[in-house]
């Protein structure tokens, strides 16, 4: 009876925003200048920055203000000078970047972070749900914080813009990653990546057939490697056969070939993801000992637990381990290992989503203009919009429509 009544309250609030949706029109005419901020990151080795001095310098044109931390963009190699040049203030004091009224970052902020902001600011940021605790969601709830996570931003064509971009580069990334441990001066095997003429391939096993495991095949493909790709999902297979363009050896989870396969090729690229928790440990530890020396395991799944039963957490210094003689490199987060590439591909997402809330007049404007902004909108002005966290964390929920209709 209880869902039934909110069903309607609901329907109510949606008539009121269609309603209303003329008025909404006309503020998109009343453009905002934005007051951004940008700090340095503080989590531990995240090297990317959301936007880059180009994307600064077409959010100033457009009549914004922009405010950097000093050496945010060390790590990406964008010295303060090339923002400074394009428009942005550089602060060397970091409560002065706290005080802008939207935030872009890229780690979601500390709690010491939190304790600079003000009431009603807007976050922009990841929410690493994997990592996320009650207490930050109230500190920033207290804080009555309109924020955005955007492993949830959607693009036009309804996709997860974000995490598209990311997995395409960790993909990539992690052929170049088996190609360097392959090599005699890391300790590896001695071979070269691919293969030519006389000379047989490199054979690599992926396990995934989403994004990672799409752009790692498509890379190893050009590479001349010999290429295997192990899903669960039918679908996902036909579809990754069809984007490469070409035939390449695929198989759904079958214990036999899978371990067949793992024990005598040169690289295992671990993509196996979940959609909650944690992802399924696909490889145990009896078969990796059956691998060849100085084989690489490069597990891209490690950030939700791993999907190999020997992988252990690493990080951008040391990266790799050995067990049974083979090197597994376990990074959660790879794409900080080419910073400037994942900070180009972050930019070109967050600078339009800012001169649209510019340009419609306000955040709760662009938001309903943008189903796919909408999503990726878990608090607003204190109350957690999303249930999914409002459930895992007991919190009360809040309907977004039903708070708009009643703050109008």
């Amino acid at each position: 009876m209880a869902t039934g009544l909110r069903e309607g309250m609901a329907d109510i609030a949606r008539q009121g925003l269609l309603q209303t949706q003329e008025a909404k029109l006309e503020t998109r005419n009343k453009k905002n200048s934005l007051y951004i901020g940008i700090p340095k990151e503080i989590s531990f080795q995240e090297n990317r920055i959301a936007l880059t001095p180009l994307s600064v310098a077409l959010l100033v044109n457009n009549g914004h203000r922009v405010v950097l931390e000093s050496g945010a963009g060390t790590a990406a190699n964008f010295s303060d000078t090339e923002y400074a040049e394009q428009g942005a203030k550089i602060a060397y004091n970091k409560k002065e970047v706290f005080d802008a009224d939207i935030l872009v970052k890229i780690a979601p902020p500390m709690l010491e972070e939190i304790e600079m902001m003000h009431k009603g600011q807007t976050l922009i940021s990841s929410l690493q749900t994997g990592t996320l605790k009650q207490d930050y969601l109230k500190a920033l709830m207290h804080k009555k914080i309109n924020a955005l996570c955007f492993e949830n931003l959607r693009d036009e064509g309804n996709v997860l813009s974000v995490v598209r971009a990311m997995s395409e580069i960790v993909g990539s990334t992690s052929i170049l990653i088996a190609a360097e441990y392959l090599s005699n001066v890391t300790g590896g095997k001695g071979l070269m990546l691919g293969g030519f003429t006389g000379v047989p391939p490199t054979e690599i096993v992926i396990l995934g057939a989403g994004t990672v495991g799409e752009y790692a095949a498509r890379t190893a493909l050009a590479l001349g490697a010999e290429v295997k790709v192990f899903d669960s999902s039918i679908y996902r297979l036909r579809r990754l056969q069809n984007n490469l363009g070409s035939r390449v050896f695929t198989s759904v989870m079958q214990p036999i070939v899978l371990n067949k396969a793992i024990v005598t090729c040169d690289v295992v690229i671990g993509a196996i993801r979940a959609s909650h928790g944690r992802s399924p440990c696909i490889v145990m530890e009896e078969t990796v000992a059956r691998m060849k020396p100085h084989s690489v395991v490069i597990d891209v799944s490690i950030d939700q637990g791993g999907c190999f039963e020997t992988s252990e957490v690493t990080n951008h210094t040391n990266p790799v381990f050995r067990k049974y003689d083979v090197i597994h490199y376990c990074v959660p987060n790879i794409a900080s290992r080419v910073p400037r590439t994942a900070s180009y591909a972050l930019t070109n997402i967050f600078a339009p989503i800012l001169l649209d809330i510019g340009e419609f007049g306000g955040l709760m404007n662009m938001v309903w203009n943008n189903p796919g902004i909408r999503e990726a909108l878990y608090i607003y002005q204190g109350n957690c919009t999303n249930k999914d966290l409002a459930d895992m964390f007991n919190l009360p929920f809040k309907d977004l429509e039903l708070l708009v209709v009643s703050n109008q």
